[in-house]
């Protein structure tokens, strides 16, 4: 167990690190990831959709926004999968992952003050407390339906079976 509970706080810190990492980036070198990002997916909507009219800007920044989303989804997921592993339970471990994300939003925000061309923004704070919000919620949802199953599962076989639903998320999860 104490292998699991290291690997889950080494993969928030990686994460951290890497949202860190991304955010340290000149507005210029980040853009055209973003701009590289959405002239992928236009080119892709074109080939299925070819009269489907795309403006790179508009796209770009929800590319841009959608990014902030997703990072701190993840985050949500691996911290307070951390917080779980390290035997913090129920709404206090949904409250501290919480406060950890929006707290690292804020300091990735400020951070960015100091980067060329970059700016901090209330706004990607927002977006990306929405995102951990909406990760850790996914989280205890799927958390429920593996140990709703668990119970079907032991009350109908009277006995310790294999969760059949998602078996993966259940050893990630756990």
């Amino acid at each position: 167990m104490r292998v699991n509970k290291i690997i889950s706080w080494a993969s928030v810190v990686l994460w951290m690190s890497l949202i860190f990492y991304l955010s340290h980036q000149p507005a210029t070198e980040s853009s055209e990831l973003s701009t590289g990002i959405s002239e992928v997916i236009i080119k892709m909507v074109e080939s299925i959709a070819p009269n489907v009219d795309f403006h790179l800007q508009d796209l770009n920044h929800i590319v841009r926004k959608n990014a902030h989303f997703i990072a701190y989804f993840v985050l949500g997921v691996l911290t307070l999968n951390a917080l779980r592993r390290s035997g913090i339970r129920g709404g206090r471990s949904v409250v501290i992952a919480l406060i950890v994300c929006v707290l690292f939003a804020i300091s990735d925000e400020v951070h960015q003050l100091f980067i060329p061309g970059r700016s901090g923004e209330v706004r990607d704070v927002l977006i990306d407390s929405v995102g951990s919000s909406t990760g850790i919620g996914v989280y205890l949802l799927i958390s429920k339906l593996i140990s709703w199953r668990n119970s079907r599962k032991n009350v109908s076989t009277g006995s310790k079976g294999t969760v059949l639903l998602l078996p993966f998320l259940k050893s990630v999860i756990f």
